[in-house]
């Protein structure tokens, strides 16, 4: 395990017991807490998972619905509870000082509650609506990104975005298993397209706000290791990502039109992702990467949703 970077004492007033709310929260505070923007882009693969396993033929409209409610309330409440364990830290980051918690207008006691109900009523959704092995599936994606991540690799481990990045594959997993009821080679398919796709995502983001995580003592790869061998790392796992995102075709869940979209995508990505070797201003190629992974994973999984579309239709 790579050992602590020692933090920054955030001050008294961000610590457990002294945020007060100074405020009234508004319903705007309850949603930025969950972090939308996370659950926008999961859902959207939680989707993808469904429709590639069920298309137009089996659609279950109902099911379809509670499946993603209840991946929304799980990932929010996760999401929740990240920032309550987080409100240490966040006053050291720019990208961070600003989110509810740190500004006191949401109490830690109802942050803690509010986690903990959006969780459970979205694990009972799950269960319910769905199955229970896409309930299963939430809590054990719940379970890594709040406990193992957050609460322990998070602070203590370089490889906490590996570990991290199970839970962030997980959404389009619970989709598929929601309209097939078991696990299969496309729902793996799925979970690596995720699960390979997070590493370079977020060491671009680390590069790009290095001296945050210096600041709150958070051992992101560029932190503890440099540039260079953050670079290097992103390349094996953008490489795995374009191997990993053909399986879909070799499964033939998805088509022609996914096999030509992953090629164009993930080719570009490895391209940009070797520019960086030869870049002279890595802050610049790191902003490009990321927001290029976002694009590629927007996009990606709009096809599988055409391209499964298309092929019934023909």
């Amino acid at each position: 395990m790579q050992r602590s970077i020692p933090r920054q004492d955030a001050g008294n007033r961000f610590m457990p017991d002294e945020v007060t709310a100074k405020t009234g929260p508004s319903w705007r505070d309850f949603v930025e807490i969950t972090k939308p923007g996370i659950n926008k882009s999961n859902l959207l693969a939680a989707f993808a998972g469904y429709w590639m396993a069920a298309g137009l033929t089996e659609l279950d409209v109902p099911v379809l619905l509670w499946t993603l409610l209840g991946t929304a309330l799980v990932i929010a409440g996760g999401c929740t509870l990240n920032n309550l364990y987080d409100r240490d830290i966040d006053p050291l980051m720019e990208r961070t000082r600003d989110r509810t918690l740190v500004r006191g207008t949401i109490r830690p006691s109802v942050a803690l509650w509010y986690g903990i109900v959006l969780t459970v009523t979205g694990l009972t959704v799950l269960a319910l609506g769905a199955n229970p092995l896409a309930a299963l599936l939430g809590f054990m994606g719940f379970f890594v990104y709040v406990v193992v991540y957050t609460m322990w690799l998070k602070r203590t481990s370089v490889h906490n975005t590996l570990v991290g990045s199970f839970s962030g594959a997980v959404p389009p997993v619970i989709g598929w298993v929601a309209a097939e009821g078991t696990l299969g080679p496309e729902a793996w398919a799925l979970f690596l397209i995720l699960f390979f796709w997070q590493p370079p995502h977020f060491f671009a983001l680390a590069m790009r706000r290095v001296d945050d995580y210096r600041a709150a003592g958070i051992p992101m790869l560029p932190v503890v290791r440099g540039f260079q061998a953050t670079k290097k790392q992103t390349l094996a796992y953008t490489i795995l990502l374009f191997v990993s995102s053909l399986f879909l075709w070799w499964t033939g869940a998805c088509g022609w039109i996914y096999l030509v979209a992953a090629v164009i995508l993930g080719g570009l990505y490895v391209r940009l992702v070797l520019k960086g070797f030869r870049t002279g201003n890595d802050v610049e190629w790191a902003n490009r990467l990321f927001f290029y992974s976002l694009i590629y994973l927007t996009v990606l999984f709009t096809v599988i949703i055409v391209d499964v579309t298309v092929r019934e239709l023909l």
